[in-house]
């Protein structure tokens, strides 16, 4: 007989790590450190190895673990799994509401619409029967899908048992599969190192990771999921509302989407479209529109269905952020390190709510892998602010006079020879300060507003001081006189006065600054924070060793040799010495350790469109003094920063009443402490 005490502690260390999951995975408010809950969970194991009978299929432990299986088998959805009609203007969504209306008898009273965003992924149906998950279906054609129970039992925000004790008897809970934008960064990059394949995109990879038979692989994955309505109920009530139902759910330990919103009449359901458009960039998820429901569920019942979709809901879809084009040439550009890259002209597209003409082929193995050759039909993706990519190639397409694309054995600019690294994918020009093109791209980055802000010298203007001679290397730019700027195109003397006034005003800038203006390779602004942070000045940073370097954060032995490489490099040096002889300088920093930093010990979020730096700019400055930056509000964190759009993750600040400030504000606090906005 099991020993009654290791059976309580059983159920107590599950109860905990149920709690804890639920907490992390669906709240985004973890409560213990991973350490803690790493160390019930191996306590836990340890108790099930020695107590074989007391493991059940709800146990925390048991996410992964089944043998692979040899196929899928089918399963009989008991409530048909609908798909929805689409709407793709504001026209059509006003239609859908009249409709409604009149099949309501009532076309006074405004509608309660439950507006959820439309997540791009894969569509599933989990059976719980007494609280613990049974089994987990693909939607399939929608009344026959495919048992997938031993791949979402590996999905940390699927409970394998619900919270609570007010949950129906049996509960099949519908919703969406899908993979995180960093999810699919971090399986691709993966796929690219091991010389496999990588996705097309994060819905591709969802679908890909919930078809394997091998259930440890769809737990490498990093998919998560969220609810959005309900099947087959036994045993039980619920609420009136789709709303109360979404709560009750969120209640019993599953997730639901946070930017959901209840709104009355059309005009509303339009606002919040306008809303959620213009937050779907800065969502760490695609979606790819917006579902409207009628929230009332007797509302429902009454409206009925239509075919195979309900006419109770609609979906209103976002621009696209794929489509298909044709290959009509490939350009190589030189950036500021000899980087030559690949750029793609195209017939011109519609794509992500903007025309495209030119997307990124990034680098000639990418050029191998997809296959692509000139004249190919090819798909294209934008999504938001990201530039445009050729993702793959219709080769059933291909014409008969498609040419191959070949990389540049010299560079384009100014015929130096091009290597490649051993280490890299990046084939170089190593022309260094001699071609052109690196020049301008160095003074480029160099006056940008993140480096020295030097306002007035746009790209035009750049390429005519280098193909005029007026300017070699950034260092010229203090050199400038105002006869040499007044002979250029377009520059009347307001505009070479307003020039050379920013060049000056540039001249007092901040060390991190002017770390990263110097360009120095994989040098980003929070690894020139990290660095002017350790060592406080720019001499100490010059006279380090790389040992010295490898103890700062962030500072990798790759970012440490191109440091030791520039700092033993006499044109670099020089150009730096040239700086500094010309009246360009900045206050020493004074070095802190970690727990003496302004913001040590504190979390910050920052949410909504920054209009002054980028959300990454404003996450260094804040780790560089000391802040731990959050991705979600908990009563633990200190402080939001919020730009326009702020959506959810304000709303909850408000509710805990946390601190909340504008980017004015939080450009102003980092100028206190040393750190330009």
């Amino acid at each position: 007989m099991t020993d009654p005490a290791l059976q309580a502690e059983v159920l107590q260390l599950r109860e905990q790590l149920r709690e804890w999951n639920y907490r992390y995975y669906v709240l985004d408010d973890p409560s213990v450190p991973d350490a803690e809950y790493d160390r019930c969970l191996r306590r836990l194991q340890e108790i099930e190895s020695q107590c074989p009978e007391l493991v059940t299929t709800d146990s925390p432990t048991q996410r992964v673990g089944a043998q692979p299986l040899d196929q899928f088998r089918q399963v009989a959805h008991e409530v048909p799994m609908l798909s929805l009609d689409n709407a793709f203007d504001a026209a059509e969504l006003v239609s859908f509401d009249r409709r409604l209306r009149d099949r309501l008898k009532d076309a006074e009273t405004p509608i309660e619409y439950c507006c959820e965003p439309k997540l791009d992924g894969i569509a599933v149906s989990l059976l719980y029967r007494d609280g613990a998950l049974e089994r987990g279906a693909t939607r399939g054609d929608g009344t026959t899908g495919e048992d997938i129970t031993h791949n979402v039992r590996t999905i940390p925000s699927i409970p394998l048992h619900l919270r609570g004790e007010d949950y129906p008897q049996v509960l099949e809970v519908r919703g969406e599969i899908y993979m995180p934008r960093a999810g699919f960064e971090l399986v691709n990059q993966q796929a690219r190192e091991e010389g496999s394949k990588p996705f097309v995109n994060p819905r591709n990879a969802a679908a890909g990771s919930l078809r394997q038979l091998d259930a440890r692989i769809t737990a490498r994955r990093r998919l998560e999921m969220c609810c959005y309505s309900v099947g087959l109920v036994e045993g039980g009530q619920l609420p009136g509302e789709h709303s109360a139902v979404l709560d009750c759910l969120h209640r019993w330990g599953l997730r639901i989407n946070s930017e959901s919103r209840v709104v009355k009449g059309i005009e509303a359901c339009e606002e919040y479209y306008n809303y959620l458009a213009g937050r779907r960039d800065a969502l760490p998820y695609d979606i790819d529109g917006i579902v409207y429901k009628v929230n009332r569920l007797d509302l429902q019942r009454k409206l009925g269905f239509v075919s195979r979709a309900p006419r109770w809901a609609i979906a209103r879809k976002f621009p696209a952020q794929e489509e298909m084009t044709r290959l009509l040439g490939v350009e190589f550009q030189v950036g500021r390190t000899g980087a030559i890259t690949p750029v793609a002209r195209l017939e011109p597209v519609f794509v992500g709510g903007v025309t495209v003409s030119n997307a990124t082929l990034h680098n000639s193995d990418e050029i191998a892998r997809l296959g692509v050759m000139i004249g190919d039909t090819v798909i294209v993706r934008r999504a938001g602010d990201v530039i445009p990519q050729v993702v793959s190639v219709v080769k059933d397409r291909r014409p008969a006079d498609a040419v191959p694309v070949i990389f540049p054995t010299e560079c384009p600019v100014c015929g130096s020879v091009t290597e490649r690294a051993a280490d890299e994918a990046v084939i170089r020009c190593m022309g260094g300060l001699v071609c052109a093109a690196q020049q301008k791209a160095a003074i480029k980055h160099f006056v940008s507003r993140r480096a020295m802000d030097i306002d007035g010298l746009g790209d035009k203007l750049v390429a005519q001081l280098v193909d005029q001679g007026l300017v070699e290397n950034v260092a010229g730019l203090y050199r400038l006189e105002k006869e040499q700027l007044l002979g250029l195109e377009r520059m009347g003397e307001k505009s070479v006065n307003k020039l050379l006034a920013a060049i000056e005003k540039s001249k007092k800038t901040t060390l991190p600054r002017f770390i990263f203006a110097l360009g120095i390779r994989e040098v980003g602004e929070a690894t020139a924070l990290n660095l002017a942070r350790h060592f406080g000045s720019w001499e100490k940073l010059v006279a380090a060793s790389e040992a010295q370097l490898l103890q700062v954060d962030d500072v990798g032995p790759v970012v440490a040799d191109h440091l030791r490489q520039f700092f033993d490099s006499e044109a670099g040096m020089s150009v730096a010495q040239s700086l500094r002889d010309q009246g360009v300088s900045w206050p020493d920093i004074e070095v802190t350790e970690a727990g003496e930093l302004p913001l040590a010990g504190q979390t910050w979020v920052v949410t909504g469109k920054l209009e002054v730096m980028g959300r990454n700019e404003a996450k260094a400055a804040l780790q560089a003094l000391g802040a731990r930056v959050a991705g979600s509000v908990s009563a633990k964190t200190h402080c939001v920063v919020a730009g326009p759009g702020a959506g959810s993750k304000l709303d909850k600040a408000r509710e805990l009443a946390i601190e909340v400030i504008d980017e004015a504000a939080f450009v102003a606090l980092l100028e206190s402490h040393g750190v330009r906005g």
